[in-house]
């Protein structure tokens, strides 16, 4: 079969190595592109493809374009000129976290225009995409996503359609309420065990082996322990998405307490300095305590 050719826009923590693992097979021919060109320069150096200077010149003759940007007016941005100048037919892949808003309207119009979208935000981090591991909850059609589930799996260890259009987002925001509430459960049980002089090597140890054990105690409790919070996944990005996160569900007539606590806890830690640290800085917030 012909090699299919691949457009990935946004080379940031996440698409960078994202579009790489694309770059490997020998299936895709990959075009990059990134607002800064030197980022792309820079991938082109390590990794089989090509760069473009505009998303227009990017994605003109993709077969399937796949994006990860910021946020939902990045997203849009984008993909206005993602629609001026792909070819009917292009399959859409966006993997930024979005309001489950903003996937529908890009869903409608891609429908508008011959092309197909899919929303499929990304859990993982940057070992998840450094490591090819990562999960993706999509919201579209079977169709779509039956087409696309090889190139997603390049870099996916699961990948699960989740619904219609939007879904995928809507799930993504599930996830990220449980990350803010199993951060704040491990560093208020962190304060709990060090006042009590239990030595937090060992509570780790023991606790990660029962029904307390996550992701996020084997991976991150060690790490803020030790004062280390350049793990990639910033507050300012875990603000933005619990952001989306209330917008739903203030839709939806629900009320979310716990992570409004933490996302005001998250807000103080800003004013702090800690805007870029890892979102397991969470523990930080007893620092002024004098035990």
């Amino acid at each position: 079969m012909p090699q299919q050719n691949l457009t990935f826009l946004g080379l940031g923590t996440m698409g960078y190595p994202m579009a790489g693992f694309l770059a490997k097979n020998a299936d895709y021919n990959v075009t990059v592109y990134n607002r800064t060109t030197a980022k792309a320069e820079k991938w082109v150096t390590e990794y089989e493809g090509q760069f473009a200077a505009t998303v227009e010149e990017a994605v003109k003759n993709a077969d399937i374009v796949l994006s990860c940007a910021g946020n939902d007016n990045d997203v849009r941005e984008i993909y206005a000129k993602v629609f001026a100048a792909a070819k009917p037919g292009a399959l859409l892949i966006d993997h930024t976290t979005t309001s489950a808003t903003v996937a529908r309207e890009l869903y409608a119009k891609a429908k508008e225009l011959n092309m197909e979208f899919l929303d499929a935000p990304v859990s993982g981090g940057q070992a998840g995409a450094e490591g090819g591991v990562l999960t993706i909850m999509v919201g579209g059609d079977q169709s779509t996503f039956d087409k696309c589930l090889d190139v997603m799996n390049s870099y996916a260890k699961a990948t699960t359609l989740i619904g219609e259009s939007g879904k995928g987002q809507v799930l993504k925001m599930v996830n990220q309420l449980c990350i803010a509430g199993l951060l704040e459960g491990l560093s208020e049980a962190w304060r709990l065990a060090k006042a009590s002089d239990i030595e937090p090597e060992m509570m780790l140890d023991v606790l990660q082996h029962g029904a307390a054990g996550s992701w996020q105690m084997v991976n991150r409790t060690k790490t803020a322990m030790n004062n280390e919070f350049d793990l990639g996944f910033a507050i300012d990005w875990m603000r933005k998405d619990l952001g989306i996160c209330f917008d739903e569900a203030e839709k939806l007539g629900i009320d979310l307490p716990t992570a409004k606590q933490v996302d005001a806890k998250y807000a103080d830690l800003q004013k702090r300095g800690y805007a870029r640290a890892d979102t397991s800085v969470l523990f930080k917030q007893f620092d002024d305590e004098t035990r």
